[in-house]
């Protein structure tokens, strides 16, 4: 009787407070400010059309973003059963199948949303889009990689969105500084990745995801990650200043410069610092990649 009465209080669908935790508003940034360094790279006024910035905003974060979420956190329920039991989906909060529905309806939206924002934002929604899936869903699982995992995530964080608000508001190729520096950061946040994947470390090794914390080690795994998340951007100083943007360019080292001062904090302690690194050394990432987007505006005569 008891089991059944229990049975009988459990939500049969989901609330929108449920709902909003799945699609986890809190890595939406991300995406939305690469979306806004692109706008700003791009040399081209939006003063007139703030609907399309909006748009496209909205779509980097809660809809494509959030769709990528609600399909890692379905897809993962059994892995977060066991590190993380107080989510959205494992602790019941959201019934039945309906993550995945979600996840589909979602993915649906921004479909439609890109579609009214024009071939180049569309074409990238679909290429982003996919990746989300592949990342967490059977058969590709790309997070069972350490190394195509994150750097699927890296893609679509950080130069997918990008480019496509480049390209987008030039309504053509954005050119090869953009690409250049689409890569860049993104290749970086392979490194911001692999820090996100230390607090599953547990659960990734007794269902058998390869993330680089459990098959390398915390330790082995921290250093790595420093290294790619630092390397891409001496080669962003250097462009900068082979291109003339010397201010620029010591704007990004001194923000690199800040991000060793926490790795090195951070590297005494992985496990339980990742976190603390991924709100600190994380922040100075983006702006650098803020700077980045002003000197390319002005290579655009903008």
């Amino acid at each position: 009787m008891a089991e059944q009465s229990l049975a009988t209080r459990r939500p049969q669908t989901p609330t929108v407070a449920a709902t909003i935790e799945l699609l986890k508003p809190i890595t939406w940034f991300a995406p939305m400010w690469a979306f806004g360094c692109g706008v700003v790279s791009s040399g081209v006024s939006v003063g007139d059309r703030w609907p399309y910035v909006v748009g496209g905003i909205l779509l980097a974060g809660p809809l494509v973003c959030g769709t990528s979420q609600a399909v890692n956190d379905w897809y993962d329920r059994e892995v977060d059963a066991i590190n993380e039991p107080n989510r959205v989906i494992p602790s019941g909060r959201m019934p039945g199948r309906w993550g995945l529905y979600v996840a589909i309806a979602n993915t649906f939206i921004s479909l439609v949303v890109a579609w009214w924002l024009g071939p180049w934002v569309f074409g990238a929604a679909v290429v982003g889009l996919a990746l989300a899936w592949a990342y967490s869903a059977p058969p590709l699982r790309l997070k069972r990689s350490g190394w195509y995992g994150p750097g699927a995530v890296g893609l679509c964080y950080e130069g997918l969105p990008w480019f496509t608000a480049a390209a987008a508001a030039v309504g053509a190729f954005p050119g090869n500084h953009v690409v250049a520096f689409a890569v860049l950061y993104s290749i970086g946040a392979h490194g911001i990745m692999t820090l996100n994947d230390f607090k599953s470390v547990e659960g990734d090794r007794q269902t058998g995801l390869a993330s680089l914390p459990a098959t390398l080690g915390v330790e082995r795994a921290a250093r790595l990650a420093c290294l790619i998340m630092g390397l891409p951007q001496l080669a962003v100083i250097g462009l900068l200043a082979h291109w003339g943007f010397p201010i620029q360019a010591m704007i990004v080292a001194a923000l690199l410069l800040g991000q060793v001062v926490c790795m090195a904090r951070m590297l005494t302690d992985p496990l339980r610092l990742a976190s603390w690194y991924n709100a600190t050394g994380t922040t100075m990432y983006v702006f650098g990649m803020l700077a980045s987007a002003f000197a390319v505006r002005a290579m655009q005569g903008g």
